[in-house]
């Protein structure tokens, strides 16, 4: 399918952010996949972000950029991150010159400049790949001399100027493909109850675990709904604390392998970040998202709104998390079938091409060597 690759040496950058990490993540396993050796990828990120943790989790060989976000006003702090990404963009020219890449592909997010400007300077090839309805400054600034861009949504190809435009969805990661629902359910001991998955990311939300305490009390006593609530590490012992926990519930701080209660879900309350989204609609099932109201353009509630509109989501404020908006939701998707049935039915449509996305997106990575 691919031409030969196996010798080719490959650069993927991106991190800060799940947003980032988690599809850079996919296609290198997509790469290792097809027979890339490990020795000939290499992942450019940050060691003081997450990115490094999963990447030595994951035995990739990692590269570290020492670069952080861009201050927003022109302060001491904005030289001093000027004379940081400068000393970033040399040692990242560095590492091309000593390892000699055939092609960059980069996720966006400021960690991945210092490469992207040191694949500009040496001419290398590279392709890149946003996860948000807004793309991020990177992605806007490199994609016109870019082999290929993805976008992972739609509405994003206005803000980009470029000839080479693709919309391939987000690459998910392996796991939401390898169990059936049936299976998930399974391992979480769930027979035929209606599961509620409420999650607020690996940091939890403290907003949306609030709201969640409230709908837990709702249905305690009611045999066919289980919830589970993933409140985030920081977040559990507060969230518990002089709580009763109903025999339906299930309340853990994290999941390593968050597929699992994905899958088995029937329905998905979360923040609306563009990869919990793919998963989400990659596991084919209706969610009801809530934006983190303080994300950077926004995006979330642009991710969410353009969910909505396909009628695969409802979209709900942060703010209405303190009146009873989650529970009055919950019921009424509960009790009215017909709402609920078309939801999923729109959230399927959407989510059946995902399992394709890292093939595709990898065909666009080897198309741009020379």
């Amino acid at each position: 399918m691919f031409k030969d690759i196996c010798n080719k040496k490959f650069f993927i950058t991106g991190g800060g952010t799940g947003g980032h990490i988690y599809p850079a993540v996919s296609i290198i396993n997509e790469l290792l996949k097809s027979g890339v050796e490990n020795k000939n990828i290499f992942y450019i990120g940050n060691k003081n972000n997450p990115e490094y943790k999963i990447s030595k989790d994951n035995n990739f060989q990692f590269l570290s950029v020492e670069v952080t976000g861009m201050p927003r006003k022109l302060t001491f702090k904005f030289f001093k991150w000027s004379f940081c990404l400068f000393f970033s963009i040399i040692k990242a020219i560095f590492y091309v010159l000593k390892y000699k890449p055939d092609v960059i592909f980069a996720t966006g997010g400021y960690v991945s400049a210092p490469l992207l400007f040191a694949g500009r300077i040496l001419n290398i090839p590279y392709v890149l790949h946003d996860s948000d309805c807004v793309p991020g400054v990177v992605t806007r600034t490199f994609a016109p001399r870019a082999k290929a861009v993805n976008l992972a949504f739609n509405d994003a190809n206005k803000f980009i100027k470029s000839k080479n435009i693709y919309n391939f969805n987000n690459p998910v990661r392996s796991l939401f493909f390898e169990k059936t629902k049936e299976e998930a359910r399974r391992e979480l001991n769930i027979d035929d109850k209606f599961l509620i998955l409420i999650m607020g990311g690996s940091q939890g939300a403290k907003s949306i675990n609030n709201a969640a305490k409230e709908l837990i009390e709702k249905f305690k006593d009611n045999d066919s709904v289980k919830i589970i609530l993933q409140t985030g590490k920081k977040n559990y012992s507060e969230t518990v604390k002089d709580f009763i926990i109903p025999s339906n519930t299930r309340i853990e701080p994290y999941f390593d392998n968050m597929s699992i209660p994905i899958l088995a879900s029937d329905l998905i309350v979360s923040r609306a970040g563009s990869i919990s989204i793919s998963e989400i609609l990659s596991s084919k099932n209706p969610s009801i998202l809530v934006p983190y109201p303080y994300a950077a353009s926004d995006h979330q509630r642009v991710n969410a709104r353009a969910v909505e509109d396909k009628n695969a989501a409802i979209y709900l404020e942060d703010e209405d998390l303190k009146s009873s908006k989650l529970v009055e939701i919950v019921q009424n998707l509960i009790s009215d079938k017909e709402k609920y049935n078309n939801l999923k039915n729109n959230a399927e449509i959407l989510g059946k091409d995902f399992k394709f996305a890292n093939e595709k997106i990898l065909n666009l990575i080897i198309n741009a060597i020379k």
